[in-house]
């Protein structure tokens, strides 16, 4: 266990080592919920047929579009990592004797922390435009462990398809083929009550959907979370080592 921790730590700090060098995608990634919450969060605001309850619809959708800006950043963690494959750090990890679970492990807290920079931004932005959301200190360390296990869930699903695909155009492809469906059949923007049935089972099956409902209820002021803590972290935890397991064993193919 200590070699685990240990050879997963390494990995987690070359990683933040290269954002601190370069937090670029970070920046760009912080445009995105700005425009979202600012413009879209507006507009739809003030459509009628959306009910949110006694939540605000702008308060509704800040974590979904926190949930999103994870998502995004996780889902195209897999471009870094064929990156790695063609400058051969891959192979070189490959070669050293640090487990491969660790390696992949590493990667996915790595992710984590990106998806807590997100979670800051999104934070500030609520505030600045009077979004109640809870401060509490218990509750914030809730939210960065959701945080940092949706994070990790993508960027281990996106490790996986960068071993599948193993090319940068056939991974930004399928990046965006998965995306914009997982986003949009999710609870993000619009309660799963109003969804049509059809849609609302692929709902039930999105791990998207039970971090947003676990955000939703931690994050906002009087936020109802649907399924219970124990049902969102219970599922997210599973998809999240199942994800892991496939990732280990998918990883050394990257040399090939």
């Amino acid at each position: 266990m200590k070699r685990f921790i240990l050879e997963s730590a390494a990995i987690v700090q070359v990683e933040l080592i290269k954002l601190i060098r370069d937090p670029t995608e970070l920046i760009s990634r912080a445009v995105q919920p700005v425009l979202w919450l600012v413009i879209f969060g507006q507009v739809l605001a003030q459509v009628r047929g959306i009910h949110t309850g006694q939540t605000s619809y702008l308060a509704f959708i800040t974590p979904g579009i926190l949930a999103q800006s994870i998502l995004f950043s996780g889902i195209f963690y897999g471009i870094a990592i064929i990156w790695e494959r063609d400058l051969g750090v891959v192979q070189k990890l490959l070669a050293s004797p640090a487990r491969r679970i660790s390696l992949v492990f590493g990667k996915a807290v790595a992710a984590g922390f990106r998806g807590i920079v997100q979670a800051v931004v999104i934070y500030i932005i609520a505030l600045i435009m009077h979004v109640s959301v809870r401060l509490d200190p218990l509750v914030i360390i809730a939210v960065l462990g959701s945080v940092m296990l949706g994070s990790g869930i993508f960027a281990t699903f996106s490790l996986i398809i960068a071993c599948i695909v193993k090319t940068r155009e056939r991974f930004m492809g399928i990046g965006q083929l998965l995306t914009m469906p997982m986003f949009f059949s999710s609870n993000a923007i619009y309660p799963l009550e109003i969804m049509p049935g059809w849609l609302r089972v692929l709902a039930q099956i999105n791990p998207l959907t039970y971090l947003i409902d676990a955000l939703r209820g931690l994050v906002i002021t009087g936020g109802e979370n649907i399924y219970g803590y124990s049902v969102d972290f219970g599922v997210m935890l599973g998809v999240f080592l199942v994800l892991l397991l496939i990732a280990v064993r998918l990883y050394p193919t990257l040399a090939e």
